[in-house]
């Protein structure tokens, strides 16, 4: 099983300086090895049709879906409360340290610093700390990573890659930004 790695893009089309799959385009360019789809507000269809919009723009199999509908993929991402969906290949969950865990493929941990996106939302756990908590689990490093400096910290914490949302939405130029997090990264 391949588990997420390196940069995964979260995308928020509400905060993406452009169209959202053209954001995502670029951030793949970039070098983004995988994209975890939100936009969990959007009806049914509408985001049935961006899921399939988005995953043309993808590495084939690297589209995850953020809830527990696959959109006609192979991969989800869970909140605490989702149940597992049969017949899906990889899951991910987003784990706080106190939901219990069974089968997940990897977990998202955060914040690891403190999110533009939601501020507030903490106390950030730092990447020493996010590594302690995930302990053995495969996991990416989720919340106010936004430099490449902050990526390679959380890599050399332990992480097998990281999530970003707000850096790569918001970047006039989301595959130098992204680029640059790969090069943190990778080196």
């Amino acid at each position: 099983m391949v588990t997420p790695s390196g940069v995964v893009v979260v995308t928020d089309r509400r905060l993406a300086a452009g169209p959202l799959v053209e954001v995502v385009r670029a951030a793949v360019r970039g070098g983004a090895s995988w994209v975890v789809l939100r936009e969990k507000d959007l009806g049914y269809a509408d985001r049935a049709a961006l899921a399939s919009q988005v995953r043309a723009v993808v590495p084939g199999g690297r589209l995850i879906i953020a809830g527990p509908d696959p959109l006609g993929g192979n991969a989800v991402h869970l909140a605490a409360v989702d149940n597992r969906p049969d017949g899906v290949e990889l899951v991910g969950r987003s784990w706080h340290g106190f939901e219990e865990l069974s089968d997940e493929d990897y977990v998202s941990v955060s914040p690891v610093y403190a999110s533009a996106s939601k501020p507030g939302y903490g106390p950030a756990l730092g990447p020493a700390g996010a590594a302690r908590l995930a302990g053995e689990r495969t996991w990416l490093a989720l919340g106010g990573v936004d430099s490449a400096s902050r990526a390679r910290a959380c890599v050399d914490a332990g992480a097998a890659g990281v999530a970003v949302m707000g850096a790569v939405m918001r970047a006039d130029d989301p595959e130098k930004v992204t680029r640059s997090l790969v090069e943190a990264v990778a080196s």
